[in-house]
């Protein structure tokens, strides 16, 4: 017999994955004659967190805001990763949450990424729960993490100069910030 002729109970795979599967009718009834499963005295529910994109291996996390899609399109991707590496690092140093996928609480964002430093590129710092305002291109510390603000990386991406004097900007900030 080989592996992959093996056949388990419906009651063994059940009770293997009960907390992923949904039992059929037929598991049920074949549970029927099982003792009832041990109840548990504390059902606290686990926090799914933050999806992200990227290692965090600096603990420097970047919110984005980019409604209908996971994290950002190509174009704002390329000049974030242009960024990064402007300043020696890349996406694997750095975890991107975006914010219109699920809304940033400061405090969960926090405890389950523990950054050092956090860059809002479009929320607001009010928008994710902290309990003041700053201005974009201005190096906020506060509650042993720094800040920096700065417009959408929409704006970062679109051709003209616009998009040239708010990249120069950021350049500044970001060379003060990582002492490049």
């Amino acid at each position: 017999m080989s592996l992959n002729d093996i056949q388990l109970k419906d009651l063994v795979v059940t009770e293997l994955y009960k907390d992923h599967l949904l039992a059929t009718e037929r598991a049920a009834a074949d549970t029927s004659t099982a003792p009832p499963p041990t109840p548990k005295t504390s059902p606290a529910p686990t926090p799914t967190g933050y999806k992200f994109l990227g290692n965090n291996r600096r603990n420097i996390t970047i919110v984005v805001h980019s409604p209908g899609i996971a994290f950002l399109p190509d174009d704002q991707l390329s000049v974030l990763t242009r960024m990064l590496e402007a300043c020696r690092m890349n996406i694997g140093d750095v975890a991107i949450v975006n914010h219109a996928a699920s809304p940033v609480a400061i405090g969960q964002l926090k405890q389950q990424l523990q950054p050092s430093f956090i860059l809002l590129f479009g929320p607001t710092p009010q928008a994710i729960g902290l309990p003041m305002d700053f201005p974009v291109f201005k190096i906020q510390p506060y509650d042993q993490c720094t800040y920096l603000t700065a417009p959408y990386l929409e704006e970062l991406a679109r051709p003209g100069d616009e998009s040239k004097l708010l990249k120069s900007k950021l350049w500044v900030c970001l060379k003060t910030l990582f002492e490049i």
